[in-house]
């Protein structure tokens, strides 16, 4: 229990005695931010009001009640007086059985403990910030491979364990070796994965459960600029200090600084294992290439899908899920077995059709005029801007309908009626605002992308023999079902 919960406590408890209260349950939420009402020990205290256990509450202050002034207001005027539960915040001189001044100006207090509670988060994000650009890591987990020093927590070092894995790993890479087959040969050797070694207990963690190596583990550590002494941090980023969700951060905002901590891996090899990574991740390399090779993938679990040797006794080659063959006596999968040149000519022809479909010349004529009215990139980031202001504005027209409604300028239901409208008005544009960040970034002009993707597409349908660059030009991704059906998802739209 932190300093400040044993003195608050005791602040409390002594209040109870000077007044001769009864002390039904204490409520601790130590460790969880004020901003959030979604805390273990505060959800167990409205269940206990809800039971009719409690009729008094009692904090230090306001701010320890919650620092969402919209949130706290409502539990003092509307949520503790429906439930006939008298509040008391005892530095604050809040009593809401009193008829007192202090009752009046609680609201304010409210906004108060709220714009502080935002302060100190831009404060926090700013000098982690600043440690991050000073060379300090900022972060919990450490990078696997390395350890924080005893002597300075914000500085790494080198657990030696873990970087022989890590140097084997790249040796192997530089040996020509795939991602799956790395993994598999760190699995069959028991090798501890690094879930291992942290002890992640998330749902369905089969790298825990079973110690197994996974592709995609193998290609975040062999593209880690970490392991080069690179510090690289600010990848990702809370959307506000109220709202916890992670997002992840573009590339151009990740905050590096070179030659900060000690090198597992030398620059020349890193670099010599980024030209070495295939872009066909994952693809073997057969004597025999298939034309729909690296494409396929499980409609069921997600993972790629495999062509297998071409047996001697019928000159035929079969499908299956790589997650089945990885865990057969697990059964997570099932084996998703096709015959490969029959499914190929079934996916050639869905694929000839579709591109059929979307050659129309009447559509291609209103697809390129349409995208030559449409907004340029510099005009996506002035509505950005717009959009900006417009949920500032809203935010802003929500303080004030709050404040207005504390002071009787408007009744409840005008308070609440203009609420759903603003949150409403607020979730839309929030949403556009969102969709049209995330297409900002986008450096293919839409005009030249769709020429390019008629080209490809007359291209294909006048082949007599086809060409397996140029299917991978149409085709992103090809799902294979376990009941047969395929769903084949191009780089273009769908007629």
């Amino acid at each position: 229990m932190s300093e400040s919960i044993t003195n608050q406590k005791s602040l409390l408890l002594q209040y109870v005695e000077e007044n001769n209260l009864r002390v039904y349950d204490i409520y601790i939420d130590d460790g969880y931010s004020g901003t959030n009402f979604d805390r273990p020990g505060f959800n167990r205290l409205l269940k206990d009001i809800e039971l009719g256990k409690i009729n008094m509450v009692i904090t230090k202050d306001m701010s320890r009640l919650g620092r969402d002034y919209i949130g706290t207001g409502n539990f003092i005027e509307k949520y503790f007086p429906e439930h006939n539960v008298r509040y008391i915040a005892v530095t604050d001189n809040v009593d809401t059985f009193l008829d007192s001044s202090n009752n009046d100006i609680a609201p304010f207090k409210a906004i108060m403990n709220d714009m502080y509670a935002k302060d100190i988060s831009k404060k926090i994000k700013s000098s982690l910030k600043a440690k991050m650009k000073e060379g300090k890591w900022v972060g919990g987990r450490t990078p696997f491979g390395y350890d924080k020093d005893p002597n300075d927590k914000n500085h790494l070092v080198i657990n030696k364990e873990q970087a022989v894995i890590v140097k084997r790993i790249f040796n192997m890479c530089l040996d020509g070796l795939s991602f799956y087959k790395i993994a598999k040969q760190l699995t069959s050797e028991k090798i501890k994965t690094p879930a291992q070694y942290y002890s992640f207990e998330w749902k369905s963690h089969y790298n825990l459960r079973y110690g197994t190596w996974h592709s995609k583990t193998i290609r975040d550590i062999l593209t880690n600029r970490m392991y080069i002494g690179d510090l690289v941090q600010n990848k990702r980023s809370k959307v506000n200090y109220k709202v916890k969700k992670i997002v992840n951060n573009n590339t151009n905002d990740y905050i590096v600084v070179e030659n900060n901590h000690e090198a597992i891996i030398d620059r020349e090899i890193f670099y010599e294992v980024q030209k070495r990574i295939p872009k066909n991740k994952g693809r073997n390399e057969k004597k025999e290439k298939h034309l729909l090779d690296g494409l396929l993938y499980c409609g069921d679990c997600g993972h790629r899908i495999s062509i297998t040797s071409r047996r001697k006794k019928d000159n035929r080659c079969y499908t299956i899920c790589n997650y089945y063959r990885t865990y057969m006596r697990e059964r997570l999968c099932t084996t998703h077995s096709n015959n490969y040149d029959e499914l190929e000519k079934i996916i050639i022809n869905s694929l000839i059709e579709t591109c059929l479909n979307y050659i129309n010349k009447d559509k291609i004529k209103n697809d390129v005029l349409l995208n030559l009215d449409e907004m340029s990139k510099d005009d996506d980031k002035k509505e950005l801007d717009t959009l900006n202001d417009d949920i500032k504005q809203i935010n802003n027209n929500l303080d004030d309908i709050y404040i207005d409604k504390l002071n009787d300028r408007i009744t409840e239901e005008q308070f609440k009626r203009v609420k759903i409208k603003l949150e409403n008005e607020l979730s839309i544009k929030q949403k556009k605002y969102d969709d049209l960040n995330d297409d900002v970034d986008d450096t293919i002009d839409e005009k030249s992308k769709n020429k390019i993707i008629v080209e490809y597409i007359n291209k294909f349908l006048s082949m007599k023999e086809l060409d397996r660059e140029l299917i991978i030009n149409l085709v992103d991704r090809i799902e294979i079902f376990e009941d047969k059906n395929i769903n084949i998802i191009v780089t273009f739209d769908k007629v």
